[in-house]
């Protein structure tokens, strides 16, 4: 069988278009002005390969149409036809192509004699992108010449708690979206021709930064686009301090004083009994100790290690460093008190130790989320990665090899997959530098304000 000509647009290139037309011509044909993918990016792209690859275990035996590499889509797109012509009944990426518009879909089945595809995310719920998604390739298909009986969006389900292995009928819930993707097909039809259109171009569309470079994905040529804007410098107001405020804030603590911060990843496959689809697993803490106001600080830290649940370890070790007396001190109350409800709910036994836990939480975050303590170096915002700064300016994230959260998590979870053992301690040392900074970062916060 020949092959079909080259594509002019795929399912992703028509997703970007949709986005913004620029990020699609500057795919095209300046791919090499895309922003360094991040780690974190990276590592939501690699749980959806997985999630997809696992929900494969539905219709189980299937035979695999995947390209062996991204220029081979059209003899995937062969394959696919050989393999209904052959009488195969489960597809896994069967490929398409019509008047130019490739797209490949998850698993293509065939029961009863008819044809239904299906589209796996690794979202707990249907989202609209995903239906505009589906729609183009409903067109491809049915154009092809393929009659779909029904057409579903494969999306975890966010009640599925693990019990031992897992239940792949309960963690996944097929939703049709047919109806919808039937009355999308006139705009699908209207799109493609304006993306043609722009392909034809001979620059870039001239399109402003704007909602598009983020929703309702971060575009990776933002770099490009925003380089050499100038911007109006940006008025953050004036320094504003209550004095009377903060002092009656830190009058409430009590030594010894705890500086406490938590590390969480979280997969959309639970990995452990108990958990549900991206629940947060914690991995890593840090807390700092200071006996009295001028004594010395100690250190305290934690950082999962090995394939079984980090959870118990991690709360044991936390309650052994946090003692039963004295004020803990964290920056953003709401995360630390919901990922120690769960591990309340999830051990038992150790509840009434986590709720003394729980009630000696002070939040160092609400004198400036009040705006009682303010500088414009904080640019309006009260995230401790601006106050910080604006308060600290010796101490930086910018030397860290991990700087955020974000980076945290995917640097976690790509550590499991690891084998060669230098590179697992460099990530570990970069890990526990930063989660460290992130406490003592409050320990120097909380001097400052009380000089006042």
């Amino acid at each position: 069988m020949a092959l079909p000509p080259r594509h002019i647009l795929s399912k992703s290139t028509f997703m970007y278009g949709c986005q913004c037309p620029k990020r699609l011509w500057l795919h095209k044909f300046m791919p090499e002005l895309r922003d360094q993918e991040d780690q974190a990016q990276t590592a939501i792209f690699q749980q959806g390969t997985n999630v997809g690859l696992l929900a494969q275990q539905l219709f189980p035996g299937g035979i695999d149409a995947s390209p062996v590499d991204t220029f081979s889509y059209q003899q995937s797109v062969a394959d696919t036809a050989r393999y209904i012509s052959e009488g195969h009944t489960v597809i896994y990426e069967a490929a398409f192509q019509y008047d130019g518009i490739l797209c490949a879909v998850d698993m293509l089945v065939k029961k009863a004699n008819r044809w239904y595809a299906y589209e796996v995310k690794s979202s707990n719920s249907v989202k609209e992108p995903f239906v505009q998604d589906a729609a183009l390739q409903y067109y491809v298909i049915t154009n092809a010449g393929l009659v779909l009986a029904d057409f579903f969006i494969v999306h975890l389900n966010r009640g599925y708690i693990r019990r031992g292995a897992l239940d792949i009928e309960q963690l996944f819930t097929p939703t049709s979206v047919l109806g919808r993707v039937e009355e999308l097909q006139p705009s699908i039809i209207g799109k493609i021709g304006e993306l043609r259109n722009v392909l034809k171009l001979k620059n870039a569309p001239a399109i402003e930064i704007g909602t598009q470079c983020e929703k309702p994905y971060p575009c990776d040529f933002y770099g490009y686009c925003s380089k050499g804007i100038e911007e109006e410098e940006p008025d953050y107001g004036e320094a504003h301090i209550n004095k009377e405020a903060i002092r009656s804030f830190v009058s409430t603590m009590q030594y010894p004083l705890y500086f406490m911060d938590f590390e969480t990843w979280m997969t959309g496959v639970p990995e452990y009994d108990g958990h549900w689809p991206y629940r947060q697993v914690n991995f890593q803490f840090s807390v700092h100790m200071q006996q009295a106001p001028d004594a010395p600080l100690q250190h305290s830290e934690y950082l999962a290690d090995g394939p079984h649940s980090p959870q118990q370890e991690f709360i044991q070790n936390l309650l052994q460093a946090l003692g039963t007396k004295g004020t803990i001190v964290v920056f953003n109350q709401a995360f630390e008190n919901t990922r120690l409800r769960e591990l309340k709910e999830e051990f038992p036994y150790m509840e009434k130790s986590i709720i003394a836990v729980q009630d000696r939480i002070v939040d160092l975050m609400v004198p400036f989320r009040r705006k009682e303590y303010y500088l414009p170096g904080m640019q309006g915002s009260y995230s401790i990665k601006y106050v910080l700064p604006a308060m600290v300016p010796e101490l930086s994230y910018e030397s860290l090899a991990i700087r955020n959260g974000g980076d945290a998590s995917a640097a976690f979870f790509n550590l499991r997959h690891v084998e060669d053992e230098k590179e697992k301690q460099v990530t570990r040392k970069a890990l526990l530098e930063y989660c460290k900074l992130d406490t003592l970062a409050m320990v120097r916060i909380l001097e400052k304000i009380r000089e006042l």
